[in-house]
């Protein structure tokens, strides 16, 4: 767990034995599963450790130190698959509040039975689809930070996101490569959902390569009853 742990210390969190000894414990169970449940193409132990868990602590940047340490930080994982970034970001914030939204049966059962193995607290796993519990009152706006990892182009993320998000709240979806066109196709629907200008973060670690980086979005409106629409919608018919 070198590589993490110089990783996590230049994002300005240094991980303790405790943190590492669950990452570990996360990597043993994820690759165990991944024998027979398809939850991630990267196989190999060291770019698990990167692609993955450090590339999830990526999200800290979006964060200053007092919303990090705050005990009222409530955290949505929109399409957590494997459980990236929200179960790294919980490791590392053990006071947060967080949730971890996911469809496929197969990836929630993995959610589950691995917040169980890590002992974790104040975590939960919600089966079912963005578009569906984005307009439940228990779930509509009640989050502080909303982040998505690999699930959509902005423009579709933004109206499956910013419903579940408080105002004055963020979302922050994890990019790479070239993404001045998605965030300019993306920025009507932003706007109309109640989000601000976005904000792009660099993210400074080379060994992460593909010039990856966060759009950070402020909630500044309440998001339009209307959104989201049925399932299906958004990435058919993105706004």
């Amino acid at each position: 767990m070198e590589q993490l742990a110089a990783g996590a210390a230049r994002l300005g969190y240094p991980l303790t034995p405790a943190h590492l000894s669950l990452f570990e414990t996360y990597r043993t169970e994820l690759m165990l599963w991944n024998e027979h449940t398809n939850l991630t193409s990267i196989t190999d132990e060291a770019q698990v450790e990167t692609r993955h868990f450090l590339d999830s602590l990526t999200v800290l940047l979006a964060l200053d130190a007092e919303e990090a340490a705050s005990p009222c930080l409530r955290i949505l994982d929109v399409g957590s698959g494997a459980g990236f970034p929200c179960v790294p970001l919980k490791i590392v914030l053990p006071q947060a509040r967080v949730s971890l939204l996911e469809a496929t049966g197969k990836k929630v059962r993995f959610l589950r039975h691995l917040i169980t193995t890590l002992g974790l607290p104040d975590i939960e796993v919600l089966q079912g689809r963005a578009e569906d519990l984005g307009r439940l009152p228990p779930y509509r706006e009640a989050f502080t930070l909303i982040v998505s990892r690999a699930v959509a182009p902005l423009a579709t993320l933004a109206e499956l996101c910013l419903p579940f998000c408080s105002v004055g709240g963020s979302f922050v979806a994890l990019k790479k490569g070239d993404i001045t066109r998605e965030i300019q196709e993306a920025c009507a629907a932003i706007k109309l959902l109640g989000g601000d200008n976005p904000h792009i973060i660099s993210i400074p670690l080379s060994l992460l390569g593909d010039n990856r980086c966060l759009v950070s979005i402020r909630k500044i409106a309440p998001t339009p009853d209307r959104y989201p629409r049925r399932p299906g919608v958004p990435a058919k018919r993105p706004l």
